[in-house]
C-alpha cells in the first residue's frame, strides 16, 4: 500500500525504493525477460495459455520506472498527512459505506474478531471506500520492474508470478487486475503474494474478489489484522498527556511498558483522567514531545503492519475512532499554519487555477503541479515559498 494514501493505495508492508535507473537493454530486452519468466511461471502453475493471453501486447512501461525512483521533494508533514486521510468527509463517507455494507463488516468481525471500525478504516485509507482502486495494469507493472535494473526485481518478479496465479485460478478478470505502480491492488490494496496467503472468500461464491466483492475485501482485511495477531476486545490506544520534563527517549513503539509504568511518570489521558487498560503499552510522539502523543497497544503493531509506517497507522487508528464516534486528534500540532482537509485542499485548488495555474481537476490530491503553483503564488503574495497546501495560502487566496 501506499503513502500517499488518498485513494492511492499503499504497497503491503515492503520498502519499494528501488536502486538505480532502468536501462537501455533492460528495455530492449523485455521480450526476452518475459520469456525467462514464462519457465518460472509455469512451474508455479501457471499454464502457456494463461501467461500467452495475460501478457499478450504488454510493453516495457517507462511510467512505471519514473513512479518507482520518484524521491519526492516535498516531505509530508504529519498534521498534512493526518487532515487529509482523517477528515470530516471521509468519516461521512465511511460511516455510509459501513451502513451499506453492515452485514459484510459484521460477518467479517465475528469471523476474525477485528472490530469494524478498524476494518473500514483501512478500507477508507487504502481505496476512500473502493472509489480509487488505482489504474495501472498489474501484469505491465509488475514485468516493467521484474525485467529492469534494480534490486528487487527478484521480489517483483515474484509478485507478477503471483499475478499470474490469480488469473490461472479465475478469481479475478485479467482486466480488473489494475493498482498502483507498484502492484498493490484491490479495495484494501493486498500485494499479490499477500493476496495468495491472506484473502478469503468472504460471499461464500467461490472466488476471493478482493476487487469487486467488498465481503471479499473486508474479511481479507480482517483475516491479515487477525494473522498480525489483533486482540479482540482491546483497543489500540488512546491520546495521551505527557508531563513535563517527560524523556522523549522513553517514547517509542516497540518500547512497551506496563500501563502503570507510564502512569507513575506522570501520564495521562489527553481529558486528565488516569490512564486505563490492561497489558503493555508503547508512546509515539509522531510531531515530537510539543505535538500530540498516543499511548499504543500491541493491536496499534497489528495496524502498523500493514503499511509498516507510523503515520499511517495512526491515520487509522484515528478513522476508526472518528467512525465509532469518538473525538479525533484533540491537542493542537506544532505548527501554526493549519493544515487542510481535502475540500479545503480542492477550494485551493479552484482559487489557483482562476488565477490562471494549470494543477489538473481540483481534487485535492497535492502532486507536483499543485506545489508549484503554491510556491510561485506565495512569492507573489511576499510569503515565504514553501509549496505546502497550508490555511495560510488558502486564506490569502480568500482574501484575494
Amino acid at each position: 500500500m501506499r503513502n500517499q494514501s488518498i485513494g492511492s493505495g499503499i504497497a503491503l508492508g515492503i520498502g519499494l525504493f528501488l536502486a538505480g535507473a532502468a536501462s537501455l537493454p533492460a528495455r530492449a530486452d523485455f521480450d526476452g525477460c518475459l520469456g525467462g519468466i514464462r519457465a518460472q511461471a509455469e512451474a508455479a502453475g501457471v499454464s502457456a495459455q494463461t501467461f500467452q493471453a495475460a501478457t499478450r501486447g504488454i510493453s516495457y512501461d517507462d511510467k512505471v520506472i519514473e513512479l518507482s525512483q520518484a524521491q519526492p521533494e516535498f516531505k509530508t508533514p504529519i498534521w498534512d498527512y493526518m487532515a487529509a486521510l482523517v477528515d470530516d468527509e471521509r468519516v461521512e463517507d465511511g460511516r455510509a459505506a459501513m451502513r451499506q455494507n453492515a452485514a459484510a463488516l459484521a460477518q467479517a468481525e465475528a469471523r476474525y474478531g477485528v472490530d469494524r471500525y478498524t476494518i473500514a478504516a483501512v478500507w477508507g485509507v487504502e481505496s476512500n471506500f473502493g472509489k480509487n482502486l488505482g489504474k495501472m495494469p498489474l501484469v505491465q507493472s509488475l514485468a516493467t520492474l521484474a525485467c529492469s535494473n534494480n534490486r528487487r526485481r527478484d521480489f517483483f518478479r515474484g509478485e507478477l508470478i503471483a499475478t499470474l496465479r490469480i488469473i490461472e485460478r479465475g478469481d479475478i478478470a485479467p482486466e480488473r487486475l489494475t493498482g498502483s505502480w507498484a502492484g498493490a491492488f484491490g479495495q484494501t490494496q493486498f500485494m499479490p503474494s499477500t493476496y495468495h496467503r491472506l484473502a478469503v472468500d468472504g460471499d461464500g461464491d467461490g472466488r476471493r474478489d478482493v476487487v469487486d466483492s467488498v465481503a471479499d475485501a473486508v474479511g481479507s482485511t480482517a483475516n491479515f489484522l487477525h494473522v498480525a495477531k489483533w486482540q479482540h476486545g482491546q483497543a489500540w490506544g488512546y491520546e495521551v498527556r505527557l508531563p513535563r520534563g517527560f524523556n522523549v527517549g522513553a517514547a517509542g513503539r516497540r518500547n512497551k511498558k506496563p500501563i502503570g509504568h507510564w502512569a507513575s511518570l506522570g501520564v495521562t489521558r489527553i481529558d486528565g483522567h488516569p490512564l486505563s487498560g490492561e497489558g503493555p503499552a508503547g508512546i509515539i510522539a509522531p510531531a515530537g514531545i510539543e505535538g500530540p502523543a498516543f499511548l499504543v497497544t500491541r493491536n496499534f503493531d497489528a495496524i502498523y503492519s500493514y503499511n509498516a509506517a507510523e503515520s499511517y497507522g495512526l491515520a487509522i487508528a484515528v478513522l476508526s475512532d472518528r467512525l465509532r464516534g469518538k473525538p479525533g486528534v484533540q491537542a493542537s500540532w506544532p505548527t501554526d499554519d493549519p493544515p487542510l482537509s481535502r475540500a479545503e485542499r480542492r477550494d485551493l485548488q479552484t482559487r489557483l487555477a482562476a488565477r490562471g495555474y494549470d494543477v489538473g481537476e481540483p481534487d485535492g490530491k497535492v502532486g507536483q503541479k499543485t506545489r508549484d503553483a503554491i510556491k510561485d503564488v506565495e512569492r507573489k503574495l511576499g510569503m515565504t515559498p514553501t509549496g505546502r497546501p497550508g490555511g495560510k495560502v488558502l486564506e490569502a487566496l480568500r482574501g484575494g
